[in-house]
């Protein structure tokens, strides 16, 4: 089974958020890793559902719109995936709107946090174009301070300094994403479900009740292989899956050289047949 349906990934990121590899370059690199069915799912953005689909020969590469909501509520912080969904619908773009207009607040008043606490400034032209990107983040700000020299690489100014600085109050709560993706035919899946707020590790009753709440606003899947999954935390998602009758699906999370993390690496290369839940999730698509 899972010869015939081919290698997968659909946990990507672009330039459209903060991957470095642009959605045309992205077809290069599934090609090159020999996968055939794919998602892009940048933060907060749909432009790459628009992009891919005219650039495709539907005989080589199979293709379907993804994108990663960052939320947050009283409970904590998740990343819901939404997939499938139609690009126009306007119930989706409403909820990419308000999480872009969040980053851009967001991204203003860490600026002006680097500027009044450490002194860093940047140059106006190249505030206009950190504005300028589709969705700009804490990466495009460490990448800045590492070419002016306020710190020795991206991760060090993004945990030293750019993390320094707290929001209580601005995200996406998450049953807004997962109404906006199903209003717009989509279907709602929690990101590397055991994640929370940094090295946070969400397991046991905590996962059960945070599971609970999110299928109550109509979440219906979890992403289980996952690049920076151990095989415990694999089978446990497969487990928790299986019990409320979930979709299954599989991603890397690849950002290009913005992280260590190689395209295609899901965790579900030798695994046939694939499970019954990602199966049924691959048939709203093949």
């Amino acid at each position: 089974m899972a010869e015939q349906i081919g290698r997968i990934d659909f946990h990507i990121h672009t330039t459209v958020s903060d991957g470095t590899d642009t959605p045309q370059e992205v077809i290069g690199a599934v090609r090159a890793v020999g996968i055939s069915l794919f998602s892009i799912t940048d933060h907060d953005a749909i432009k790459a559902a628009e992009i891919i689909p005219p650039l495709l020969d539907k005989k080589d590469l199979r293709f379907f719109p993804g994108v990663e909501f960052s939320c947050k509520d009283e409970a904590g912080k998740y990343h819901i995936l939404g997939y499938g969904y139609d690009p126009q619908s306007k119930e989706i773009r409403a909820v990419v709107d308000h999480g872009h207009s969040l980053r851009i607040k967001k991204v203003a008043a860490r600026l002006d946090f680097l500027k009044t606490e450490f002194g860093f400034a940047f140059p106006s032209q190249e505030l206009d174009r950190l504005f300028a990107l589709d969705n700009p983040g804490k990466p495009h700000i460490g990448n800045l301070m590492v070419q002016y020299g306020f710190a020795k690489t991206k991760e060090e100014a993004i945990d030293r300094y750019i993390n320094k600085i707290h929001f209580k109050s601005e995200y996406v709560r998450p049953e807004e994403a997962i109404g906006g993706i199903l209003a717009a035919g989509g279907i709602p899946i929690l990101a590397h479900p055991f994640y929370g707020s940094g090295n946070e590790l969400i397991l046991g009753e905590e996962m059960d009740d945070r599971l609970s709440r999110l299928m109550g606003f109509g979440l219906q899947g979890l992403e289980a292989f996952y690049s920076g999954f151990s095989d415990k935390l694999r089978n446990l998602a497969l487990s928790l899956a299986k019990r409320h009758n979930l979709y299954v699906t599989a991603g890397s999370d690849y950002h290009g050289t913005n992280k260590l993390v190689r395209l295609g690496d899901t965790g579900l290369d030798g695994t046939d047949p694939y499970p019954a839940e990602l199966l049924r999730f691959l048939h709203n698509f093949i």
